[in-house]
């Protein structure tokens, strides 16, 4: 099926390549992704190209340019920084069937920029317009030849706003259960940074939940949905969850990522007092967040990110909450390696995601910015190397050695700064040191 695509262009680095195939007497268009966005009136980020030339002839046509051939089942070239695709399926008809094992119908188009004109085999334009998700052909052997292709699914439905086809959802519920833990955790893992970037990735997670496949991705979410979410709440644990990630900025993934799961905890340390749903202590409650996130193949310092993210969320920081307060919660973040921003950002999107409570105006964050402010320039002690003496001066007061009492002692002159700043000063510490050694 073959219609017109008035109005689109490429980049001119694209046009080029294109260019050079076709005096060259091979077949080029444009293919996928690029098409879809061309068909929604946007312009591509990337574009990839098809075409029927073999990567050992791409890579002699290119060899001026900056050639990099990548992929060991399916060879790709990449021409400075664009993708150059052999036909997979072979030239007979092309570029019909190398469309064909293409995953969804809307990534199943390609555009000849020569004759203006879309190629759209599977009625992909037809699926975009309609907002529909189905798969190319037959959806069991397109989830069996890649079951990540389920997960890419839940992310399309969310960006596009789209509905699956009866079809495509029938298979991928068929399959949830029993493929989604043989997809290698690191591919997973691209897949939930990728939705992070969409307008609203609770679609994304919706989906995944309605199809069976959050279960197995993300359970330490999954098993919130539909739990009362208490008392100081008017929505669901997993509502609430879904909320405050949103309300968190795409351009930090990692950081949205822990407003979906900074309440998954609470499952884990529910309990009733005098009648009512208590969930203390519940940023504690990180260990099956964590399995999650490693076996996502997660970083150490992503893992330790969001997990610290999770357990500071909690820490006191109110209009009335007093300057000591406010030096413990800026030594927790130190700590824990955390900057007050994404504390702060936290704290923002969990007031918004509360449906029982209004969230923060301009004039409440205005007051907790002011109150750390304030707090900074105080020259106050943010961690123990901060005291005005050292380890060498406490064993030289009280004639003791090096080893762990040393360290407990600058604990305990840690927490007395914390509680007043004015006592860190060299003459005040000394003192006290003395008055510990008695």
């Amino acid at each position: 099926m073959t219609r017109p695509l008035t109005g689109a262009s490429v980049p001119a680095a694209a046009g080029r390549i294109l260019e050079r195939l076709r005096e060259n007497g091979f077949a080029a268009v444009v293919a996928g992704g690029a098409v879809r966005d061309l068909c929604l009136g946007s312009v591509p980020q990337d574009v990839d190209i098809l075409t029927n030339a073999p990567v050992p002839e791409i890579e002699a046509l290119f060899g001026d340019h900056k050639v990099r051939t990548v992929g060991k089942t399916f060879p790709v070239c990449r021409v400075d920084h664009i993708e150059v695709a052999s036909a997979r399926a072979g030239t007979n008809r092309f570029p019909v069937d190398d469309l064909a094992m293409r995953d969804f119908t809307i990534n199943a188009m390609a555009w000849d920029p020569v004759k203006e004109t879309l190629l759209d085999p599977f009625n992909g334009r037809t699926d975009l317009e309609n907002r529909v998700i189905r798969f190319t052909r037959d959806p069991d052997a397109r989830i069996l030849e890649d079951p990540v292709r389920m997960i890419r699914g839940c992310r399309f439905a969310a960006r596009l706003d789209a509905r699956f086809s009866a079809s495509a959802r029938n298979a991928i519920e068929h399959h949830a259960g029993s493929l989604v833990n043989k997809i290698p955790g690191e591919r997973l893992r691209n897949e939930l940074i990728k939705a992070m970037a969409l307008p609203e990735p609770s679609l994304f997670f919706r989906h995944l939940h309605d199809t069976g496949l959050l279960a197995g991705i993300l359970p330490s979410l999954g098993r919130c949905h539909g739990l009362d979410g208490g008392p100081f709440h008017g929505e669901t644990i997993f509502d609430h969850c879904l909320l405050v990630g949103d309300a968190l900025p795409a351009r930090h993934p990692l950081l949205r990522l822990a407003g979906y799961l900074h309440d998954a905890g609470k499952i884990d340390s529910r309990g009733i007092k005098e009648g009512r749903i208590t969930f203390h202590g519940h940023e504690t409650c990180t260990g099956l967040i964590m399995s999650d996130l490693n076996r996502l193949r997660f970083s150490t310092d992503e893992t330790t990110y969001i997990i610290a993210l999770i357990k500071c969320h909690m820490r006191p920081l109110a209009q009335k909450t007093r300057p000591k307060s406010v030096r413990r919660l800026l030594v927790a973040l130190a700590e824990n390696h955390l900057a007050f921003h994404d504390f702060m950002r936290m704290r923002i999107a969990d007031k918004k995601g509360n449906l029982a409570k209004a969230p923060y105006t301009l004039a409440d964050i205005r007051d907790r910015l002011r109150k750390v402010k304030d707090v900074r320039n105080s020259q106050s002690a943010f961690q123990k190397d901060d005291l005005a003496v050292t380890g060498h001066d406490i064993m030289a007061v009280l004639g003791i050695p090096p080893g762990p009492e040393v360290g407990r002692i600058k604990q305990q002159l840690f927490e007395k700064v914390l509680d007043d700043p004015a006592r860190n000063t060299r003459d005040r510490l000394l003192c006290l040191v003395r008055e510990m050694g008695r």
